[in-house]
């Protein structure tokens, strides 16, 4: 099939690799792949910030971008998350775009969530020696439903050992926004989560979101105790 990426802001300016890495496992796979350059932010940081006007423009460029994609596949669960929780409210009266909006949401997927339960293609061939601990973000857990999909990719890779995160269920702090406006809080929370990820014993932190792994990344290089922290995607792809 010809599957639309939908990078989003964090990946493009901070994590270019991922986006080319998804790319490459999809072209692998034997599917094209395009990049629709109308794609802008889905609006999360305004919409957190209670800007709704402001979203729905921007919500709008993002709808009107992949309205001819066949199929949009992104490595976020929380802006995924975004478009599938909160554009059916953000549009309810907008005909026009509740409509559009609605088309976007049945084709959108976060990735684990597309490999495993629409390629249904769990083992991709790779094979990576490293012992991981899975952080399961909010957004990608509550939001989008997502336990077992990243899970199931993590134990189809040869050779890794996955050890349980304890208290894994806890919030890292991150949220977007939520980190500006509420530091002391959330540095406390990430330093919470940085403690479980270390007592897991892991040489590597894993995950869906970027934002949650450059934060508790981050809070860990900065005390001196960092493991490195890779995106799902960037572990199948040096696995591939």
């Amino acid at each position: 099939m010809k599957i639309s990426l939908f990078i989003t802001c964090l990946g493009d300016t901070m994590f270019p690799d991922i986006g080319v890495t998804m790319a490459k496992i999809f072209t692998r796979l034997g599917h094209t792949v395009d990049f629709p350059e109308g794609q802008f932010c889905c609006g999360q940081i305004s919409f957190n910030s209670g800007y709704m006007e402001d979203t729905r423009t921007v919500a709008r460029a993002l709808i009107d971008a992949f309205e001819d994609s066949e199929v949009v596949v992104g490595p976020s669960g929380s802006c995924i998350g975004m478009i599938h929780h909160n554009y059916p409210d953000l549009f309810k009266d907008d005909p026009i775009y509740s409509k559009k909006a609605k088309a976007l949401i049945d084709k959108s997927y976060e990735f684990s969530q597309f490999i495993v339960n629409v390629l249904k293609t769990p083992d991709l061939g790779a094979r990576y020696k490293a012992k991981v601990t899975y952080h399961p973000s909010c957004h990608a857990t509550r939001l989008l439903g997502l336990k077992e999909e990243p899970l199931t990719l993590l134990q189809h890779i040869q050779d890794l050992e996955v050890v349980p995160l304890p208290e894994a269920h806890l919030c890292c702090g991150f949220g977007g926004t939520f980190s500006v406006k509420m530091p002391r809080i959330s540095e406390a929370m990430v330093a919470e989560k940085a403690h479980h990820v270390l007592e897991s014993g892991a040489d590597i932190l894993t995950g869906l979101d970027m934002g949650c792994l450059m934060n508790i990344s981050g809070y860990m290089e900065k005390h001196g105790r960092s493991i490195p922290a890779m995106h799902i995607i960037q572990l199948l792809g040096k696995g591939m």
